[in-house]
């Protein structure tokens, strides 16, 4: 993270006089006197309480930065109201300066212990009050900043916008008002930062919290729902995380309005040093009362509609809902039994063959995880690959699928199956790690498995962040004799001079290019460039996704190298695809005939 500027003191002296200054006195005569001489050193925020019983109750409606406190007062006392004080979570940081005309030593020891911070003797000396009074405002806001506020953005932090979400909800149900929380997640900022590090991603996280801010300070939706710039809250509450605190008459029409402003404002290309990219953000809305009474309640729910959102995806907004609640359930209960998961031995691997397109020959599968789930029974990667990514357990994950399919592969061998390439897709964590050419060493060594006979299959948007580190990690684990491929090829952002270098064997078209040809021209024309490409650089090709016959010849016609899909075969357990290689030497059918698929 970004070293921390902590606020010159001319910031905080500035600042000093919007403070909100409450007195608690008996004396009417005395309030009015303080208050005409502050106001001539620059203050104008004051609130004036005579009646010592509605002390409590105006601090917790108004929340003051200081309180001036008189200590001997009929019905309540000030000690009784410092008492109180410190057992109010919302009231106890409040720092205090007690007046008083009184000398007696016990006194104001009991007064310290209670929390107050200075005293001032009656009558006041206005000269000392403003110093007592600057010096302390100065240590609370050095305190707040320190204790309250983002280190890199200077946001308020998680903390205080609990504290100040706590405190408006009291607010609105004692007045029957609403208010909303909007949660902003940034979309693929893992990958961001995992590839163009983490300075890169401390200057996107500021930049991000710029635009929001800007957003909700230019927005006429703000002013038209009679917010005032001092009641919304915009936060960071940790890592790739946002929040805004909404109140309103009609929070949830202001929170998707300034949602569909959120996303406008992300828009607009990031300029980082060298570096442009393109940001967005996945967005859950949860709204006070329908949606939650309590302020951590609320900030769950608007974060478990972030997540629907980022499922639906990139650049969403969502509203909770009772059946988002549901699918948020469904997710912890799916993070707690994927933690047993490896334990527990519940991973298959299913293998989809690919096939030689001239020839007909199966030479290699690509392996792909499935989860025997007890409960749910066999799970797909895209019902738990997410949740494994979010929990930190891919990588373990991914280094169980590395070894199995090399046991698998050996086991054919032999059996005299085939000699048959395997497929491993690395996610990014894995690819990211400093020790995935030990992992894989280990994976190969453990089996006697020929390492040409393993193929990692990894995503352009892996290599495309620190490119010239990739390079160099790609050509060190390509020693050990592994190849690579690069996997959905077409949906990210490889720069052709890079992807020169690269020391790259095959590029895997991704099948959303293939499910329309050869009767979509666009996509047919993508699929002859890639082709193109692809033999021009001395790489084999497969398409992946082809379902029919029309979509084999088109691409035979090409000459792809190698189709893989429905049309052959689905993955496949490992008994059934040796069955399904048995059958093949045993046919002496056309290869290009559906009902192979079926064997």
């Amino acid at each position: 993270m970004a070293e921390f500027a902590p606020m010159k003191a001319e910031e905080i002296y500035a600042g000093l006089k919007d403070a909100r200054i409450m007195m608690v006195d008996d004396e009417p005569l005395l309030m009015d006197v303080l208050e005409i001489f502050l106001e001539e050193k620059g203050y104008r925020n004051f609130l004036k309480v005579e009646d010592s019983r509605l002390a409590m109750s105006t601090l917790e409606e108004y929340r003051p930065d200081i309180l001036l406190l008189d200590l001997k007062m009929p019905h309540v006392d000030g000690l009784q109201i410092l008492e109180m004080m410190r057992v109010n979570p919302l009231l106890e940081r409040i720092p205090v300066i007690v007046l008083t005309s009184s000398s007696d030593a016990p006194t104001k020891l009991t007064a310290l212990e209670l929390g107050a911070m200075d005293f001032l003797a009656k009558p006041v000396d206005s000269s000392e009050l403003s110093l007592r009074l600057r010096n302390t405002l100065t240590v609370k806001a050095y305190q707040d900043q320190l204790t309250f506020y983002d280190a890199l953005t200077r946001l308020p932090n998680r903390k205080l916008f609990i504290d100040r979400l706590e405190w408006l909800l009291k607010a609105a149900k004692r007045k029957g008002r609403r208010l909303a929380v909007i949660n902003v997640g940034l979309d693929r900022f893992g990958q961001i930062n995992g590839s163009l590090g983490p300075a890169v991603g401390d200057e996107v996280l500021k930049e991000v919290s710029s635009r929001l801010m800007s957003c909700l300070r230019e927005s006429d939706v703000v002013s038209r729902a009679g917010i005032k710039e001092a009641d919304f809250q915009l936060a960071r509450l940790g890592g790739d995380e946002f929040s805004i605190l909404l109140p309103g008459l009609n929070p949830a029409e202001s929170a998707g309005l300034i949602a569909a402003r959120i996303q406008k404002a992300l828009q607009p290309k990031f300029e980082i040093g060298s570096t442009e990219l393109y940001v967005t953000a996945s967005l859950g809305i949860a709204v006070y009362p329908e949606d939650g009474e309590e302020a951590l309640r609320l900030i769950k729910n608007a974060g478990a509609a972030t997540s629907y959102a980022k499922e639906a995806g990139q650049g969403q907004s969502q509203f909770y809902s009772k059946e988002i609640n549901a699918l948020s359930k469904r997710k912890l209960s799916i993070e707690a039994e994927l933690r047993r998961a490896i334990d527990n031995d519940e991973f298959v691997l299913h293998y989809q063959p690919k096939i030689d397109v001239q020839s007909g020959l199966v030479r290699s599968a690509e392996a792909l995880i499935r989860w025997n789930n007890p409960e749910r029974g066999l799970m797909y990667p895209d019902g738990f690959i997410s949740i494994a990514e979010d929990i930190g357990l891919i990588i373990p994950i991914g280094e169980w699928v590395l070894r199995e399919a090399c046991r698998q592969q050996v086991r054919w061998l032999n059996q005299g199956i085939g000699d048959l390439t395997i497929a491993v897709n690395v996610s990014g964590p894995q690819f990211n790690t400093s020790n995935l050419k030990y992992v894989i060493q280990n994976a190969l060594e453990q089996v006697s498995m020929q390492p040409q006979r393993l193929k990692l299959e990894i995503t352009e948007s892996m290599l495309m962040g620190e490119a010239e580190a990739s390079i160099h990690k790609l050509h060190d684990i390509r020693s050990i004799g592994t190849s690579f491929s690069i996997d959905d090829f077409g949906t990210g952002y490889s720069s052709l001079s890079y992807l020169r270098r690269f020391p790259l064997d095959e590029l895997k078209i991704d099948r959303s290019f293939i499910m329309d040809v050869p009767t979509a021209k666009d996509d047919g024309a993508i699929v002859r460039a890639i082709i193109a490409l692809a033999h021009s650089l001395e790489l084999n090709v497969v398409a992946e996704g082809v379902e029919n016959a029309a979509q084999v010849a088109f691409l035979r016609a090409l000459n792809c190298d190698v189709i893989q899909g429905y049309y052959f075969s689905k993955p496949l357990p490992a008994t059934d695809f040796e069955q399904y290689i048995r059958a093949l030497k045993q046919s002496t059918t056309d290869a290009y005939q559906p009902r192979i698929g079926t064997a």
